[in-house]
């Protein structure tokens, strides 16, 4: 850049943060900014899902045993980018350089990030776009951060913007997916990054405004939930045993992942070998279960749909936590949130088998929501995500049984980098 160019752009950096002079708004230059970062947000995630689609639609051609040579080649070839581009890190990682790296989210990642998830995502593991694009759109805000010369909690607030356009545009739910950016950093020290909280709002609101015009994307829910009226009380009993059982289910996972991750670890080969194995195993799987395969997005209404039998559920159930746990810990890239999601739609149908009485919507979204607050520990923005996502009027129930999925989490969360700090202390 020459030295002009540079000159004008500290010039530029330095006026931002000033109100409009005769201003008697609130309104400043900063909202420009945020404002440029979410339709810069909205652009790179829609760009990605366009691609992502098209490549599902494209492996979507591989059924029956052919699924198993494709999942395995296809994590063959995602090791291998990983081995020579470079690891670009899980959301440990993400969390770990938002918290301690002074709010930097390298942007060297993304090529590496974005070739491997894609492949793995659409290829069919079980794990989202969500964790690569808040990735993405995260180093794009620090990329942004540095171009205007912000430092100290300007940078690290616009970082936090980049990811909350990032995981709007894919959940459609800008209050959520900006609460989920902050909450995510530190289940108990949240506030902390709270001065990040009007930054999120502006970059995911126009994230979520040019997302969808890029994809043409329905502004509605989702996910066809049955219609829920609530007409008892005891329905917030409900959601506090659901909760409870969703939770089980959380600490399952987390123990089912330790597991596959140390035997991962036990086996001494290069990247590329892991992913290998891990999209092998998880083809076997996708072959018996085909509803094991991809993130759940779809695969939730399919379910709802269906008459199955209750065995077949459990074993959906069963074979699909194996099968997050296999892509998280063999190298896969991707989100483990929808996945989830997933699985908590899955136990709710489960329950409302042995308890046709109850609200096949309100068992779901019960478990979907403890699952996901006990493993990640954002009781507040999953309630706001799940309200967006299946269109269930009553917070109150939700938030329950976040809460409940929050309070009985285990000690040591599942993202390391959301316990160090606290353990500094």
């Amino acid at each position: 850049m020459k030295l002009k160019n540079k000159k004008k752009l500290i010039s530029y950096g330095s006026i931002l943060d000033q109100s409009i002079e005769f201003n008697p708004f609130v309104f400043s230059r900063s909202f420009l900014l945020w404002a440029l970062l979410g339709i810069l947000g909205g652009l790179i995630a829609g760009a990605y899902w366009i691609v992502l689609e098209w490549m599902t639609h494209g492996l979507a051609f591989f059924t029956g045993w052919t699924v198993i040579p494709l999942m395995a080649f296809a994590g063959l070839a995602a090791g291998l980018i990983i081995h020579w581009i470079g690891d670009p890190g899980e959301i440990h990682l993400i969390v770990n350089n938002i918290r301690f790296n002074k709010g930097k989210l390298d942007p060297k990642n993304n090529p590496s990030m974005i070739l491997s998830s894609l492949l793995c995502v659409a290829s069919g593991g079980s794990l989202g776009p969500e964790a690569p694009l808040v990735q993405v759109t995260g180093s794009t805000g620090t990329l942004l951060g540095k171009l205007f010369r912000l430092k100290g909690e300007a940078l690290r607030s616009l970082s936090i913007a980049g990811m909350a356009s990032g995981f709007t545009a894919l959940f459609g739910a800008p209050l959520g997916g900006s609460l989920f950016s902050l909450e995510i950093l530190h289940y108990k020290h949240a506030v902390e990054y709270y001065k990040a909280i009007i930054p999120a709002f502006v970059a995911s609101s126009f994230s979520y405004i040019i997302f969808a015009l890029v994809v043409h994307l329905g502004l509605g829910p989702i996910w066809d939930f049955p219609t829920y009226e609530m007409s008892d009380k005891f329905d917030f009993l409900y959601a506090l045993i659901f909760g409870l059982l969703g939770a089980m289910i959380g600490w399952s996972f987390i123990y089912c992942t330790k597991l596959w991750k140390s035997i991962f670890a036990a086996l001494s080969a290069p990247i590329y070998i892991k992913t290998f194995i891990g999209g092998l195993l998880l083809g076997i799987i996708a072959f018996y279960f085909p509803l094991t395969r991809y993130f759940g997005h779809h695969e939730l209404n399919e379910l709802l749909s269906m008459e199955v039998s209750i065995g077949f559920l459990i074993a959906i159930l069963v074979f699909k936590l194996i099968a997050i746990s296999i892509t998280v810990t063999s190298g896969w890239r991707g989100g483990f949130i929808i996945p989830l999601f997933f699985v908590g739609g899955t136990l709710g149908i489960i329950i409302h088998h042995f308890l046709p009485e109850v609200s096949l919507s309100l068992a779901m979204i019960s478990c979907m929501a403890a699952i996901n607050a006990c493993v990640t520990r954002t009781p507040m923005s999953t309630t706001i995500l799940l309200a967006t996502l299946t269109g269930f009027q009553y917070f109150i129930p939700i938030f329950f049984a976040s809460l409940t999925g929050y309070f009985l989490a285990p000690k040591v969360p599942f993202i390391k980098s959301q316990m160090q700090k606290e353990e500094s202390h």
